[in-house]
C-alpha cells in the first residue's frame, strides 16, 4: 500500500511501464510523453527521465508480481474452436532467451555471452512460460539466467498445470523425469520426440499409433511423414508426437497431428 502521495503515485509508474512494454525502443521520457499526449485539459506531471527512474526504483517487483499472479490465466472467450479439443483446454510450453540491460544489479545476477566481434555482449535470461493457445494469455512464466534450462523451468511450472489441459511442447520436453512429473498433475500431453528414441511397442492401433512407455508414463505413439514446402524444393521427414491420450477411438492419431502446429501459434 502506497502512503504517500507523490508526483508519480504508485500506481501511475505502473503505467508507465506497462507502456515501457509496447514502446520498448523508447526512454522513459517520451514514454511518459506517449502515455499523456492524449490527457487534454488535464494538468499533467512533467518529470524527468531521472525522476521516472528513480519512481521505477522506488516501486520495487512487488507490485508487478502481484498484478501478473491477479491476470495470468486462460481468458474467457467464445472463441471455443482455438483454445480447446474435444472438451480440453490447449496450453503450450516453450522458451526464449532474452538480453537485459547491463546494469551493474544484472552483471552480478545474469551472465553474459560473448559479441560476434569479441567482447562480453549484454547479460542474458531465459524464460519459459506456459500459454494458452488461441488467446495467447499467459498462465505462467518463471525466468532465471541462462545457465538454469528448460526442464528445470518445466518442473517449476507444473504446478500450472491441471486436469482438463492438453500440454503442446517441443522434444526439448521429452525428458523421461520431465513428463512423469507432468503427467502426475492430471494434465494430458502431446510432445514430440527424437525419432532415433527407442519406445517399445506395447500395443498397435488401427490409426497407426501404438502404446509404449516413457520412463514410468505410458503413452501413445503417433508417428507421421510431414512434408515441407519452401523456396529450396520440398522437405519429408518423420515426426513423433508422444501423448497420454491413450483412447485411439477418441482422439485419433490425424487429428492430434494436426493439432500439434496449434503450438506454433502460441509461442
Amino acid at each position: 500500500m502506497q502512503r504517500r502521495i507523490r508526483i508519480l503515485p504508485a500506481r501511475v509508474v505502473v503505467y508507465l511501464l506497462l507502456a515501457g512494454c509496447l514502446f520498448a525502443e523508447l526512454g522513459y521520457g517520451q514514454v511518459w510523453h506517449r502515455l499523456t499526449t492524449g490527457l487534454h485539459g488535464i494538468a499533467t506531471a512533467m518529470p524527468t527521465a531521472s525522476a521516472l527512474r528513480q519512481a521505477r526504483q522506488r516501486l520495487g517487483p512487488a507490485p508487478l508480481r502481484a498484478l501478473f499472479d491477479l491476470l495470468r490465466g486462460p481468458a474467457a472467450t467464445t472463441a471455443t474452436a482455438a483454445v480447446s479439443w474435444r472438451g480440453l483446454l490447449l496450453v503450450a510450453i516453450d522458451g526464449t532467451v532474452m538480453s537485459m540491460p547491463d546494469s551493474p544489479a544484472n552483471l552480478t545476477a545474469y551472465l553474459t555471452q560473448r559479441g560476434n566481434h569479441g567482447g562480453s555482449g549484454y547479460p542474458m535470461m531465459r524464460l519459459t512460460a506456459v500459454v494458452a493457445c488461441g488467446t495467447r494469455n499467459l498462465i505462467n512464466a518463471v525466468f532465471d539466467p541462462i545457465s538454469t534450462g528448460e526442464i528445470a523451468h518445466a518442473h517449476r511450472l507444473a504446478g500450472s498445470l491441471r486436469a482438463g489441459m492438453l500440454l503442446l511442447a517441443d522434444r526439448n520436453f521429452a525428458a523421461a523425469d520431465l513428463v512423469t512429473a507432468l503427467a502426475a498433475t492430471g494434465a494430458d500431453l502431446l510432445i514430440r520426440c527424437k525419432t532415433s528414441r527407442r519406445l517399445p511397442v506395447i500395443a498397435r492401433y488401427r490409426d497407426g499409433s501404438y502404446l509404449s512407455v516413457l520412463g514410468g508414463t505410458r503413452v501413445r505413439v503417433i508417428e507421421a511423414q510431414i512434408s515441407i514446402a519452401t523456396s529450396a524444393g520440398r522437405h519429408t521427414g518423420v515426426y513423433r508426437l508422444v501423448t497420454t491420450l491413450l483412447e485411439h477411438h477418441r482422439h485419433p492419431a490425424a487429428e492430434l497431428i494436426t493439432l500439434y502446429h496449434q503450438r506454433w501459434g502460441a509461442t
